[in-house]
């Protein structure tokens, strides 16, 4: 049986994907602060066998208890870090330091926590899938925005120094970049968001890629066309056009 363990089940693309691989006959390891939503969740899977654990994945020590528990009902084949946050920022708004903290403790180094206690073990039966969720957002800095792109741009680079470091050890790194996915985390951006698309519909074509192994992509592909055109504008003009674009508000707008 194919054993899975996921951050951010809570909702989201988290959720989306639990019940992608539910579906298939997966036994799932759920991770999320929300104890109410991953019980409705864990009750509304195919199967009956998933667990769930309460925490917050800033605390790298629960995490790993966690990890450590599921370990315990047999091998992990894929680790999915999807939790994650976003909030605007501004550097002038002093107060806004702490945000850039818990974003970048919740998107980067909680990633890096999810996959810590599983490497060993994948390593030395030569296989595996570790699946980390990056951003389009990471691809630019995007105004109001520099906590969440900086920590969608480091998700991407620490994901393929990880995949590099794994090369030749049949454990696979997946980044996967989404564009705008309808969840209540994009429900609050106040701008337009081309290509929206729902999330059920992305962790579908999520799901084939982690199957693959693909090293990186970004869903949906209108999206990855974006961002391979975004890489290739000069700073002074993406400065020009991004500058109009509405920032992503603060906490609290």
């Amino acid at each position: 049986m194919e054993r899975v363990f996921i951050t951010g089940a809570s909702s989201g693309i988290g959720a989306a994907l639990a019940l992608c691989f539910a579906r298939r006959g997966a036994q799932l390891g759920l991770v999320g602060r929300r104890r109410d939503a991953l019980e409705r969740l864990a009750a509304e899977l195919p199967g009956t066998d998933h667990s769930i654990y309460v925490l917050d994945v800033r605390d790298r020590a629960a995490l790993h208890a966690a990890a450590t528990d599921f370990m315990r009902a047999g091998p992990v084949d894929i680790v999915i870090a999807s939790a994650g946050i976003s909030v605007g920022t501004l550097t002038e708004e002093l107060e806004d330091f702490e945000v850039f903290r818990a974003i970048h403790e919740t998107n980067v180094l909680a990633t890096v926590a999810s996959f810590e206690p599983f490497v060993a073990s994948m390593r030395a039966r030569g296989r595996g899938r570790l699946v980390g969720i990056s951003s389009v957002a990471g691809v630019r800095g995007l105004p109001g925005a520099g906590a969440y792109s900086s920590s969608k741009a480091a998700v991407r680079a620490y994901c393929e120094s990880l995949r590099v470091e794994l090369h030749g050890s049949g454990v696979k790194v997946v980044t996967i970049s989404p564009g705008f996915i309808r969840t209540p985390m994009t429900a609050k951006n106040p701008y337009r968001m081309p290509f929206l698309m729902p999330v059920e519909a992305f962790a579908r074509q999520a799901l084939r890629h982690i199957d693959r192994g693909t090293p990186a992509v970004v869903i949906p592909w209108q999206m990855g066309l974006v961002a391979t055109l975004l890489r290739g504008v000069p700073a002074a003009v993406y400065d020009h056009f991004a500058a109009r674009r509405k920032r992503k508000p603060r906490r609290g707008e």
